[in-house]
């Protein structure tokens, strides 16, 4: 195979790598090795997520370390809610330099709010499904007055 690695710098992003360290690998390899479905990685490339992707003679695609990298980001990314569409801006920008590192930094930043909120009203959540555990437990125990019965 004839793989030529990229030439940009490694990200650091601290999502999960699993023990993503060989060049020139299959779809089925990189699926496995991410634990992701091929299809989703098809999806990825056919959005322009993708865009550095090496093809072999046979047009298989090939998959490097930063392939595999990239991919683990934008999972990572799409887990949290990111939309497809943020990421491919993402992507279209960082092919046009670190002259957009200030556009690419602004993006993460909106959406580091947005998720502050999601976290916001999940903690919300998290506090009232505690609160009608703690109700039941004590239903359960026949320590509840009728009064207090109400709700859920």
């Amino acid at each position: 195979m004839n793989f030529k690695p990229y030439t940009r710098e490694k990200p650091d992003h601290g999502c999960d790598q699993r023990g993503v360290n060989s060049l020139g690998i299959s779809i089925k390899e990189a699926s496995e090795k991410l634990g992701l479905p091929a299809h989703t990685i098809r999806y990825y490339e056919k959005e322009g997520l993708l865009p550095f992707l090496q093809r072999d003679g046979h047009g298989n695609r090939i998959f490097g370390e930063k392939d595999l990298e990239s991919i683990s980001l934008m999972n990572c990314f799409r887990a949290t809610g990111l939309p497809v569409a943020t990421l491919k801006q993402m992507v279209d920008l960082t092919l046009q330099g670190d002259s957009t590192i200030p556009q690419r930094a602004a993006i993460l930043r909106d959406y580091k709010m947005d998720l502050e909120r999601q976290q916001q009203e999940l903690d919300r959540a998290f506090a009232i499904v505690n609160m009608k555990l703690s109700k039941y437990d004590l239903l359960e125990q026949g320590q509840l007055a009728p009064q207090d019965r109400m709700g859920l």
